[in-house]
């Protein structure tokens, strides 16, 4: 019975330290923890998925150490208000100071398409947010939030604008060469006629036939690569008569088929966020009793793609057979997001299918995510 009533002081007594440390909490006797900062970086990727480290620097005001078994921190990354990745852990211990808690968390590659079709319809600019925020039941679930944005714009298809005049050869016998001249190029993304399914670039030729036959252009096809992945191709027919010494405009309506855009993603990161975009056209031609068709090597083309979504990727480099469980030391007390854009000369093969940060947390990136 003596011994009875020794454990149900010390409940009672634990109950009241409990209570006691709540109050303190409450009134400001003891220092409420808050986030000071969140650094993300991708620490692998495999065919589906894409993981995300997060360190999480969170502040114990307190001369001591606390358990805090009542604290919850959750974190979500968004782009575009696409939500990507989004973690929680329960549960935390903080030594005085700052104590940086580690999570490892798996995006679905799925999301990319979403994302891709955001920037494009946003006019390539893409705002990654993330949201961290620590509530304690402690203190009645009073939650403080710590929120970092980087603003990135992009422009990929800049470069195709151009009034540099180039040759286009037949290299075929008995046909002297130059058979028409390119004069000049013009693209833009059809942002209205982007869906979840695709996504359409309008692309233009002014073409001089500079012979004393006419040329009759009735076809233009083209084949779009990011890295080895073929992510569009197609013929256009065009039915275009160019008369000697006019000049006239070809259009062809580009579409990457959004579908592969996850695929793309894996050799994306597997180059350290690194990507070259080719574009190759042709067209049919009819001219002196024959048809034949041209390869517009001229003007195929071709940038070099590079970002930093989370503006860490010189401290953590992915690259090669990037490892998909992530860190090694990170917790992996975390909740999976909600399921739902390397520099090279060489042309793929034909059957292979940013930034200083202001003092509002926005860091802006002229050549981030899919900048050149």
């Amino acid at each position: 019975m003596r011994e009875l009533g020794r454990i149900q002081r010390v409940g009672i007594v634990a109950l009241l330290l409990v209570g006691s440390i709540g109050g303190a909490f409450a009134v400001g006797v003891i220092g409420t923890p808050a986030v000071e900062s969140v650094e993300n970086r991708f620490t692998g990727v495999s065919e589906n998925t894409t993981t995300v480290g997060t360190a999480l620097t969170v502040s114990n005001p307190n001369p001591i150490g606390v358990s805090l078994g009542g604290t919850t921190v959750n974190y979500t990354v968004s782009m575009n208000d696409v939500a990507m990745a989004s973690g929680q852990k329960r549960g935390i211990d903080l030594e005085s100071g700052n104590t940086t808690l580690q999570f490892s968390t798996e995006m679905q590659n799925g999301k990319i398409p979403p994302w891709w079709v955001s920037h494009v319809r946003n006019g390539e600019r893409t705002r990654v947010t993330v949201d961290a925020d620590i509530t304690d039941s402690l203190v009645g679930g009073r939650s403080v939030t710590l929120t970092q944005n980087r603003n990135i714009e992009t422009d990929m298809l800049g470069a195709f604008n151009s009034t540099e005049t180039r040759p286009v050869d037949a290299d075929r016998a008995f046909v002297s060469d130059s058979v028409l001249y390119i004069n000049e190029t013009r693209g833009s993304w059809d942002r209205e006629g982007v869906t979840r399914s695709e996504t359409p670039m309008e692309l233009a030729f002014d073409v001089y036939n500079p012979k004393p036959v006419p040329y009759a252009v009735s076809k233009i096809g083209y084949t779009t690569y990011l890295n080895d992945v073929r992510v569009g191709s197609g013929e256009t027919d065009s039915g275009t008569l160019i008369t000697p010494g006019e000049r006239e405009t070809i259009g062809v309506r580009n579409v990457i088929r959004n579908e592969r855009l996850d695929e793309w993603w894996v050799t994306h990161l597997q180059r350290n966020q690194n990507t070259t975009m080719y574009v190759d056209f042709y067209l049919v031609v009819e001219g002196g009793g024959e048809q034949f068709r041209i390869d517009l090597d001229a003007i195929d083309y071709e940038t070099a793609i590079e970002t930093d979504l989370f503006g860490t990727k010189d401290q953590y480099p992915t690259g090669g057979d990037a490892d998909p469980s992530g860190d090694p030391t990170a917790d992996n007390n975390t909740e999976g997001g909600d399921s739902g854009s390397t520099d090279g000369t060489a042309a793929p093969s034909d059957d292979t299918p940013t930034d200083d940060e202001s003092a509002d947390g926005t860091a802006t990136d002229d050549g981030g995510i899919l900048g050149i």
